[in-house]
């Protein structure tokens, strides 16, 4: 027998049948809204899906799942690694406590140290790989799911406008000057804040001035809808992920203006599995726009053959993890991707710096982000014209 422990009134009186069931299904919100009725209980397993959600040994819902009482544990996630070797140390902590040592064993341990930390990286990772074998199974897509159809993934180039090019050329040289003095009084280490905002504001005129407060016209954006008129008019269902919600807003008004059908699902969605379900069920040719962060998991999205990274993310495995909402079990169809790239601008540098990185640093499951591998001369690059 099986209990679903869901939101609203009744969880009251729910939480009193759990010992009359086998199988206790809940979710990380309302774990931690019921953990002392669950610590009540000993439980014969414990299975934590997603478990990239307890990636932050700080966290509450990292705290609370470990409050849990149970003989076997068990951990499932797609992405155990997605900024640093710590995330990896959280989850494995659950699974059997202390085997990685405490958290600063831990850093101790495996933290890059030395005059040249991406070796030092390299070493400490194949470290703690042979350290997980006995206790990690790692499965391929391409080992469980043989019959899935061919992706394919394509990069399309996206011309700056001219008004865009000089917003974004005044605001590099404005931010490099403001960096690298803020690197040379405070050093790397305390400057990452300071470097990523400033990115972050490169990145978001890269997709469109309206991001920054200019009304100047979007080359990408106008890039995207050559495509995405086309596609349409071919009877295609197409997901488009963006980091930033206001360029998904952006893009929603667009498709309005143009007659383009449209769902849209960010981290202020509260009927997820709703749109989810009506952008599934809907024969017309539609655009769902989706966030990164906020959808790039736990969704099953194949009635959509085509995806579109508007902007690109540091992290690859995330990116990886947004095509997969429509690569994947359930796909009878090709899949396309196309990564959106503004040439000679911070984006493109940054997917350069993802292949590049992606040859020298070995990571213990496979491709991690390298935001925290960034060296001054990675940055001095990041920030040239």
């Amino acid at each position: 027998k099986v209990l679903v422990l869901e939101s609203g009134s009744a969880r009251h009186n729910l939480r009193k049948q759990i010992p009359e069931h086998d199988i206790i299904v809940t979710n990380y919100a309302l774990l931690r809204r019921d953990l002392t009725a669950l610590q009540k209980f000993d439980f014969q397993a414990i299975v934590l899906d997603e478990a990239q959600y307890i990636k932050n040994p700080a966290a509450q819902v990292t705290i609370s799942v470990k409050q849990l009482k149970g003989k076997n544990r068990l951990a499932l996630t797609g992405t155990p690694l997605e900024n640093k070797l710590l995330d990896l140390w959280s989850i494995v902590d659950f699974v059997q406590p202390g085997y990685l040592g405490s958290q600063s064993d831990f850093n101790t341990n495996y933290e890059p140290k030395g005059e040249n930390p991406e070796v030092s990286e390299q070493i400490a990772r194949r470290r703690l790989s042979a350290k997980l074998r006995p206790i990690m199974l790692r499965r391929l897509k391409r080992q469980v799911a043989k019959d899935l159809p061919e992706r394919i993934e394509q990069r399309r180039d996206c011309e700056l406008g001219d008004e865009q090019r000089k917003l974004y050329l005044a605001e590099l040289r404005r931010s490099r000057e403001q960096v690298l003095h803020t690197i040379q009084e405070q050093g790397l280490a305390k400057s990452k804040i300071h470097v990523l905002a400033a990115l972050t504001r490169l990145r978001q005129i890269c997709c469109h001035p309206q991001l920054v407060g200019n009304d100047s016209p979007s080359g990408k954006t106008e890039t995207l809808f050559e495509l995405l008129e086309q596609l349409v008019e071919e009877g295609q269902k197409v997901l488009v992920f963006s980091q930033f919600v206001q360029m998904l807003r952006l893009l929603e008004a667009e498709c309005a203006t143009r007659g383009i059908k449209t769902h849209i699902l960010t981290g202020e969605t509260k009927n997820r599995q709703d749109v989810v379900n009506a952008f599934q069920a809907d024969a017309d040719p539609s655009i769902f726009l989706l966030s990164l962060r906020a959808a790039g998991t736990g969704l099953n999205l194949t009635t959509a053959s085509y995806v579109v990274l508007y902007d690109p993310w540091w992290n690859p495995a995330v990116e990886a993890q947004a095509i997969d909402r429509s690569h994947r079990i359930g796909q009878t169809r090709t899949v396309n991707a196309y990564r959106l790239i503004t040439p000679g601008t911070v984006e493109e540098k940054i997917w350069e710096l993802q292949q590049r990185k992606a040859q020298t640093i070995i990571d213990v499951l496979g491709e991690e982000g390298f935001a925290r591998s960034l060296t001054k001369a990675d940055l001095e690059y990041l920030f040239s014209e």
